[in-house]
């Protein structure tokens, strides 16, 4: 297994004077060095195919001891140099100061085809950072990353990704609902990768230290390796930095709120500088359409992570990263520029991607219909809450209505997306009867036929997500030692847009056991 390992971040940037790895405040520092802790029985359950191809890695390499030992910690890759970074965040909309990576070592930075890679083992020991943690995760929640990050990046969400995921042998305790019955299980690591795992806290923890010269160091290393179309230097090429991340943390909610995902914990250390959806903890796809609902039982009774609200924390995240910029920017007009045509370039992606999702053709130059298409949408939604109505599902039985339907058709077309059928009263049937009405009307004004229709609402709304019981039958399944649902699981989601005939058992609703089981409709950051 000979690696392009091309390090930049532990090279270019200031490190840690201290060696030792005990807990304290790093100050003047992007990182510390630290060494993976030596697994007691490694073994590797399952890997990325498409990610051992992005980094050149053959099967057959993947099989050996060398790739085990590398992956779990039981060996350090030669000439490379792992650390845990230092950054810092807003937790809860509260400021948490120094947080870093606890549980997570940077491995090495690969560059294969021209792509660069960053690797990161999650769940394999103690940092600088790791505060009173033991920095180990478990195969609980590495199964629900690893599975997530892969199904994520399928369904064309911009993802970090796994690579592999591996047991350790070690036995770690954990209080799963933080309701005082600890209790032990199996210990596990996932192998993280994406071109970087650089957050807003990176660049938050110089700005709350007054520490400019290292935060010019860091945004300035970023724009080199992953915004280099930026050209020039100083307040303009700076700007220009934080409209772009600002613009990729909207496309990315964007397509978020298409697939009805919820991340659950959209602190300011959980946003990517690149936009890519990070840090997959108590996360969960929309079962009924609810935008109030948040799978974080932190998260209980404030919701502010909630489904309906992540647009608004991605921008209140982005006001928090301009306050960390405006030491280098000093603009505060040019940086409210950026953050005022947030909100209107939401509502115009969201506005197409919706009709996306119902089929509709649109004309963004002219914007025809837009006040039609735009009330269309909104008692569309205020339908899908009116009774308890599986989101996924829905669009997808959507793309089964054509244009010669009458009302009663359609709405048999779509009525298996219900949870309660019973509850489709009249004042609820007469509701969709108007909207049928008027999408049918909207659709026969369309020039598109139906089959194209299907296939172009086919390629946007998926007919397969990771639905938290789902993975929790992985899980449960996993925890006696079966390990075969992870693979079923993982190559079902390679294709979410496909019909799958033969996966058709998993285009269902929440099963009712699952309504209230933990791990199922309640999930903690506990890993």
């Amino acid at each position: 297994m000979n690696l392009n390992i091309q390090d930049t971040f532990n090279k270019e940037l200031p490190a840690d004077p201290i060696k030792e790895n005990t807990r304290r405040q790093v100050e003047e520092a992007a990182y510390s060095f630290v060494t993976p802790r030596v697994p007691s029985a490694p073994k590797v359950l399952h890997i990325s195919e498409e990610m051992l191809k992005e980094l050149g890695i053959t099967a057959e390499e993947a099989k050996s001891d060398l790739f085990k030992n590398i992956f779990t910690g039981a060996a350090i890759y030669p000439d490379t140099h792992p650390y845990a970074m230092c950054y810092a965040g807003h937790q809860f909309g509260n400021w948490a100061g120094q947080l870093g990576d606890g549980r997570a070592i940077n491995l090495m930075e690969i560059v294969y085809n021209n792509n660069r890679w960053a690797l990161q083992l999650k769940g394999a020991g103690a940092t600088p950072y790791s505060r009173t943690a033991d920095g180990l995760a478990v195969l609980r929640s590495s199964i629900r990353e690893h599975l997530c990050s892969e199904a994520m990046y399928h369904l064309g969400v911009p993802t970090t990704r796994s690579l592999s995921l591996s047991i350790t042998g070690v036995q770690v305790m954990r209080d799963i609902m933080y309701n005082g019955n600890p209790a032990y299980e199996k210990g596990a690591v996932v192998c993280r990768v994406a071109p970087s795992f650089i957050r807003f806290g990176n660049l938050q923890i110089f700005m709350a230290r007054k520490d400019t010269k290292n935060l010019k160091a860091l945004v300035d290393y970023t724009i080199k390796h992953f915004y280099p179309h930026i050209k020039g230097t100083g307040k303009e090429a700076y700007i220009q930095f934080y409209k772009e991340v600002m613009e990729r943390s909207l496309d990315m909610v964007i397509h978020w709120q298409r697939v009805g995902f919820v991340h659950g914990v959209m602190n300011t250390d959980n946003m990517s500088i690149l936009g890519l959806t990070i840090d997959y903890g108590p996360y969960g796809w929309l079962e009924g359409y609810d935008p109030d609902w948040t799978p974080n039982t932190t998260d209980a009774s404030g919701k502010r992570y909630r489904f309906g609200n992540q647009p608004s924390i991605v921008l209140w995240n982005v006001v928090q990263l301009g306050n960390a910029l405006y030491p280098i920017i000093e603009d505060v007009d040019a940086m409210e520029v950026v953050l005022n045509s947030f909100n209107e370039a939401f509502a115009k992606k969201y506005h197409f991607m919706m009709l996306d999702k119902m089929g509709l053709s649109f004309d963004k130059l002219r914007m025809t219909n837009t006040k039609a298409d735009s009330q269309l949408i909104l008692d569309l939604q205020k339908n899908l809450r009116a009774i308890e109505t599986d989101m996924t599902i829905f669009f997808r039985n959507l793309a089964n209505v054509k244009r010669v339907m009458s009302n009663n058709e359609a709405i048999d077309i779509i009525k298996d997306a219900f949870y309660t059928p019973s509850d489709f009263d009249s004042e609820v049937k007469e509701n969709w009867h108007q909207w049928f009405t008027q999408y049918l009307q909207r659709l026969n004004r369309e020039k598109q036929s139906d089959a194209d229709r299907k296939v172009k609402m086919n390629s946007v709304n998926p007919k397969y997500v990771l639905r938290n019981y789902m993975a929790q039958l992985a899980i449960d399944n996993a925890d006696k030692g079966d390990y075969k649902l992870i693979d079923e699981l993982y190559q079902l989601l390679k294709k979410p847009y496909d019909e799958q005939p033969e996966h058709e058992q998993w285009f269902a609703k929440r099963p009712d056991w699952a309504r209230n089981k933990v791990g199922c409709s309640m999930l903690s950051c506990s890993s």
